[in-house]
């Protein structure tokens, strides 16, 4: 799976922060929940699944490879 399925930027959306599927939820916010939950328990959320966490973090180790995002 690539991140830029489930990873959206819309300047309409959150400002055009990235967000997971479209939604109102950052990306951001959704790292730092994993800081502090497992993913079961993040999980709990009803319209969050497991390809968008494995998205975020694989989004994540690209940005941190020092690359751009092309929007």
């Amino acid at each position: 799976m690539d991140w830029r399925e489930r990873i959206t930027v819309d300047p309409e959306v959150m400002g055009g922060r990235p967000c997971i599927r479209g939604m109102r939820f950052p990306v951001a916010t959704l790292l730092q929940l994993l800081k502090h939950q497992t993913p079961e328990e993040i999980l709990q959320v009803p319209y969050l699944e497991r390809e968008d966490l494995e998205a975020a973090s694989d989004f994540a180790a690209y940005l941190a490879e020092g690359r751009e995002v092309v929007l």
